[in-house]
């Protein structure tokens, strides 16, 4: 334990800066409490020096497990890219260290499951996967409506997923693994079950997709409890960002999504603005989910998604591509799920 942790302040680690990593730098530098940044990892050299040297106390490494052994480092927060987190997870499990991992846990299942076991051998938690929306307030006032069962027991849900325009180089496969991931962790998240297998439809393309990419999909999810949940996947639509959901159930329904900050009647016009990305739309969903991260681990707690969230993710992940690239219900594959994470 160190000096900062016996304070009550941790000191964090985060590796990766590059757009996520830098923007978690700032949350923990200035908007969250009880947490600062200790050191800084990643590969670019020049850049980690500048973040450095902005902040006091904080200390650059291009080698991640150089930076967890800084011993002012009390815990990991890993932001590099997905194909990196296993081996920083393991090297964090090695030195027994407390991670808040951006999705993915890891980019197939596979890997995951190594994580997994990995974990299970500590004997205890370490991980809370960075599955943000679960920490937004919209989505967690849906999920208390379906957990007090206020409308009964729920049949179906609606996801809508709408992205202005995607980055060179976004693929077919990208559209599950990097954006309908988070459909798939609010599935299970919201109706607590396991999704068994995943369709996707093709409607006709938009002509604003990159050749190649076949934008708009629908995915289809059944779920362990008989449940059927939708997803629009739409990165290419134009006007900006959009997330909805809609809960349908016995006895009623709820959505969210539909109306975020100011709506205006003006000018013979009426209506609201459409957020530019993610980020600025889940702004409070990070701060918070970070902030949690922070309490929870200086009590000597491990909340929030788990490793076997990351793993089930992956494992719909990897149906969704099948099913996508087939035209074939795929059957999602998941050993039993271990003691550690019921």
């Amino acid at each position: 334990m160190t000096s900062h942790e016996t304070l009550g302040v941790l000191g964090v680690a985060v590796i990766g800066t590059g757009r996520m990593g830098a923007d978690h730098v700032r949350r923990i530098n200035e908007v969250i409490s009880g947490a600062r940044v200790a050191a800084v990892a990643d590969i670019d050299a020049a850049r980690i020096k500048d973040l450095a040297d902005g902040i006091e106390g904080c200390t650059a490494y291009t080698d991640p497990a150089a930076a967890m052994d800084d011993p002012e480092v009390d815990a990991v927060l890993i932001a590099s890219p997905g194909p990196a987190h296993e081996a920083t997870l393991l090297d964090a499990f090695a030195r027994d260290l407390p991670v808040l991992c951006e999705k993915p846990l890891t980019p197939d299942a596979a890997s995951a499951l190594r994580v997994l076991e990995a974990e299970q051998a500590l004997g205890h938690r370490r991980v809370q996967v960075g599955f943000m929306r679960r920490y937004d307030a919209d989505y967690r006032t849906l999920k208390s409506l379906l957990d007090q069962g206020t409308y009964g027991r729920p049949l179906m849900l609606h996801n809508k997923h709408r992205n202005a325009d995607t980055p060179p180089g976004f693929t077919n496969a990208m559209m599950i693994n990097d954006s309908v991931v988070h459909e798939i962790d609010v599935t299970r998240w919201l109706l607590e079950e396991e999704i068994t297998a995943v369709r996707v439809l093709r409607p006709a393309p938009t002509g604003n997709a990159p050749e190649g990419l076949s934008d708009p999909q629908l995915i289809l999810f059944e779920t362990a409890g008989g449940q059927v949940v939708d997803t629009e996947i739409f990165v290419n639509c134009g006007f900006g960002y959009q997330v909805s959901c809609e809960a349908v159930c016995e006895g009623g329904t709820a959505r969210i999504g539909d109306d975020r900050g100011v709506f205006s009647n003006a000018a013979g016009r009426w209506g609201g603005a459409v957020p530019p990305g993610f980020v600025e739309r889940f702004e409070e969903a990070y701060d918070r989910q970070v902030q949690r991260w922070v309490n929870a681990t200086r009590r000597g707690e491990v909340k929030g998604p788990s490793c076997w969230d990351g793993y089930a993710a992956a494992a719909v992940c990897e149906a969704g591509v099948r099913a996508q690239t087939t035209g074939e219900r795929a059957a999602v594959e998941l050993i039993e799920r271990p003691a550690l994470y019921r």
